[in-house]
């Protein structure tokens, strides 16, 4: 009987333990996904681009970053076009690379609108 006992007990933590890091996991995903386009363009985008969109950093200059409060820019260039730029990359103008590794759709979706807000 004691040994039932234990074997019970035993399997009884083995699932909580298992149950727990699953919520754990799936908690620190969550966290992931919830990122604001404000922390996600001062994290992937202000180093080149600035934190005014005007591109005026070092290392902005050096890439030939765009200058996210060009009016014109802004006009000319479709939702579409800045959503892939972000998640492929760019090779035209400057070197600008893709994000899709770490970002998903919905973040990417969210910065573009963010972009968006520095026209000029």
């Amino acid at each position: 009987m004691p040994n039932r006992m234990m074997r019970s007990c035993s399997l009884a933590f083995l699932i909580t333990f298992i149950l727990l890091m699953c919520f754990a996991v799936s908690a620190n995903q969550g966290n992931r996904k919830g990122r604001t386009a404000p922390e996600l363009y001062a994290r992937n985008c202000a180093s080149c681009h600035g934190t005014d969109g005007r591109a005026k950093t070092s290392k902005g200059k050096f890439s030939h970053a765009r200058d996210l409060t060009d009016a014109k820019w802004h006009d000319d260039v479709t939702d579409e076009r800045i959503f892939n730029s972000i998640m492929n990359g760019r090779n035209v103008r400057g070197n600008m690379p893709a994000f899709s590794d770490k970002l998903n759709e919905k973040e990417v979706e969210s910065l573009v609108g963010f972009v968006r807000k520095f026209k000029g």
